[in-house]
């Protein structure tokens, strides 16, 4: 059986019935009927025909799926035009009115916005849960409980939830376990090996991995994927040729992309750590990761993404050394996003500022002086430099000295 680094270049290539060695970008919107009848039906009716309706199908997407279903070692996979497309369509071809979902307290804003306000006007119960304590979710359990959704590590504060306890809960119960798997990659984790049924996407990000296209992507069952399909056809977010395509070249180089990631990663990290600037650092490869243990069990890299907290005697000098970070960092751009060969940063407080109050806030652990850090493929010795001469610019006084604050 190849690896996974042979699997996403060459799997799927059934789908190119051309001679090109690079999948072309099929962009019709349909397809010609055979003179054969029964094989036109078949187009019309079988789940994701590549070349009946784009709606239903694409043949890069095809193509694009069976990688993805490979790296996350599900039977099936389905893209669609955003994360949010594929979480949400995924949801919604699992529950219905009055059933019962356990989440996590923490997780990517969009998704937290879908199930505290869309899920709830539908009378879809919600209960919300610390994803680090294992006994919370079984607190939780109601017998209308139809879905366990979780996000690992969380976005942005970097929690980890444990896939081998959910995944049990949810085979004991006869409950689908579902997860966002984007901060991860399939490079770094694979959740079906510890009996998750669901695999989400923001494809956006490592998948794609170049900042230039939005997608995403849901893997499991071949039963749950045509559900997943079936929904999607009458809420209609389909991925459009072009960003299919692109989303296959940037499969290509997944593995070497994400390596490099996690190495650069680690390492700022340490350095980070060391800093008079930052109070704390939040990065899984850690060992001060007060979940460190678990990472190193159900992960084999630690991701790119990290959060730093800027050091400050109040919130607000935290806040304001925050800002003057961000204003001066050169290769770290401030932009949302993350997942690409480029750093990028953002403040999460601000960022969040319009769709959460400051109590949602709270519970999903974001305070003023917090920084997401998403590491990209420049040269280490780069990144560390550009954190440095941005900390120049801050005026350190002995009570925001993290080294001695205590005294």
């Amino acid at each position: 059986m190849p690896e996974l680094e042979t699997n996403s270049i060459h799997i799927g290539k059934e789908y190119n019935r051309t001679n090109a060695v690079v999948a072309p970008i099929f962009q019709s919107s349909t397809y010609l009927a055979s003179d054969n009848l029964d094989k036109y039906v078949i187009a019309a009716s079988e789940t994701k025909h590549p070349e009946f309706y784009h709606r239903h199908g694409n043949p890069t997407s095809s193509q694009v799926a069976s990688i993805l279903a490979s790296l996350e070692q599900t039977e099936d996979a389905l893209v669609l035009a955003t994360g949010m497309a594929a979480i949400s369509t995924a949801v919604l071809a699992l529950v219905k009115a009055g059933d019962h979902i356990i989440a996590q307290r923490s997780h990517y804003s969009g998704t937290a916005l879908f199930f505290k306000e869309f899920l709830t006007d539908f009378n879809i119960q919600v209960s919300y849960v610390d994803q680090t304590n294992n006994d919370a979710f079984l607190q939780a359990l109601r017998p209308n409980t139809k879905l366990i959704y979780i996000e690992t590590p969380s976005n942005p504060n970097l929690d980890i939830t444990d896939l081998a306890f959910i995944g049990e809960v949810g085979k004991q119960n006869d409950i689908v376990t579902m997860v966002d798997n984007t901060f991860a990659s399939p490079i770094n984790q694979t959740p079906a090996e510890f009996g998750i049924d669901v695999i989400v996407h923001s494809a956006t990000k490592y998948l794609g991995g170049h900042s230039d296209l939005t997608a995403g992507a849901v893997c499991g069952s071949k039963d749950f994927i045509q559900k997943v399909w079936k929904r999607s056809l009458v809420l209609g977010a389909t991925l459009s040729p072009f960003d299919s395509w692109l989303l296959l070249r940037g499969l290509k180089t997944l593995s070497m992309r994400v390596r490099q990631i996690n190495s650069n990663a680690q390492r700022l990290a340490d350095w980070l750590q060391k800093s008079k600037h930052i109070k704390s650092v939040s990065y899984v490869g850690l060992s001060t990761h007060p979940q460190h243990e678990l990472a190193k069990k159900q992960m084999k890299g630690f991701t790119g993404m990290l959060c730093v907290e800027v050091a400050g005697a109040t919130e607000d000098q935290q806040y304001e050394n925050a800002q003057i970070t961000l204003k001066n960092l050169k290769i770290f751009t401030n932009a949302a996003s993350l997942g690409g060969v480029e750093s990028l940063i953002v403040h999460p407080a601000s960022m969040w500022g319009g769709h959460h109050s400051l109590q949602q806030k709270k519970d999903a652990g974001i305070n003023r002086g917090l920084l997401r850090v998403s590491v990209g493929i420049e040269h280490l010795h780069d990144l560390i430099q550009d954190f440095s001469q941005a900390f120049e610019k801050i005026q350190v006084t002995p009570w925001q000295d993290p080294q001695i604050k205590n005294l």
